[in-house]
């Protein structure tokens, strides 16, 4: 295909492991950068509308929350299909997700954040870098670790209610521990993905990892920012 993001072995026209790897982080780290430009200008040039929509209007909020997931049901079908959409969309998340998350960022200062970036960034390297040496088999845990994430869910839903900062301090913990484990198994099966189709991998292959993995890494650094920010956060 002449429109494919990353060219293919010439002589094969199927793409190494490496480039598969190499286009994933690529698209991970487009969508990092996406979302912290976005989110920056929000906190800057917008940062009066922050207010106004935290004091006095957060259903704004919330449509832009169910939005954002909308965006992730349609990115995932699109990269299955190897649409040229998938890469729009998943952009447009990234952005998207930028916007929410400032309304996040805005309860902690910059030192706070920098510190909770830094250890996300060392931690998701580090168990990248696991997921894709170790010769165990992830597969279980993943499994275990995705259905722990939505008890998580669960969980945070009912103490919205109850307003237990005991029980939010352990589910954050527990998630730190949930998406360490999905960031080993999703580089796993970039490799099993890989081998499965005998090289013979798309576009929306790497744009489907990418998200898989965009979603883990902006998802330990909130949990990250909530449990080292604490006393870092605005008053």
């Amino acid at each position: 295909m002449t429109n494919q993001i990353f060219e293919s072995n010439q002589q094969t026209g199927k793409f190494t492991l490496a480039d598969f790897f190499a286009r994933i982080y690529a698209l991970v780290g487009m969508g990092i950068a996406v979302s912290a430009i976005v989110a920056f200008l929000t906190l800057t040039v917008f940062a009066d509308n922050i207010s106004a929509i935290l004091t006095g209007n957060s259903w704004v909020l919330f449509l832009f929350w169910i939005l954002e997931m909308g965006l992730v049901l349609v990115a995932t079908p699109l990269a299955a299909k190897n649409s040229p959409m998938a890469l729009p969309v998943f952009i447009g998340f990234s952005a998207l997700n930028g916007f929410t998350l400032s309304f996040t960022l805005a309860y902690y200062d910059l030192g706070s954040i920098g510190i909770a970036f830094a250890i996300t960034a060392v931690m998701f390297f580090a168990l990248s870098i696991f997921g894709k040496t170790t010769k165990r088999d992830l597969s279980g845990m993943g499994k275990a670790m995705f259905t722990a994430l939505i008890g998580i869910i669960i969980a945070s839903v009912i103490n919205l209610f109850i307003g237990s900062s005991g029980i939010n301090f352990l589910l954050s913990i527990l998630s730190v521990l949930v998406f360490s484990g999905l960031i080993a198994w999703d580089n796993q099966k970039i490799e099993t993905i890989y081998n499965r189709a005998g090289g013979d991998v798309t576009d929306g292959w790497a744009i489907s990892m990418a998200l898989s993995l965009y979603l883990d890494f902006i998802n330990l650094f909130i949990v990250i920012l909530r449990i080292f920010g604490i006393g870092g956060s605005r008053d």
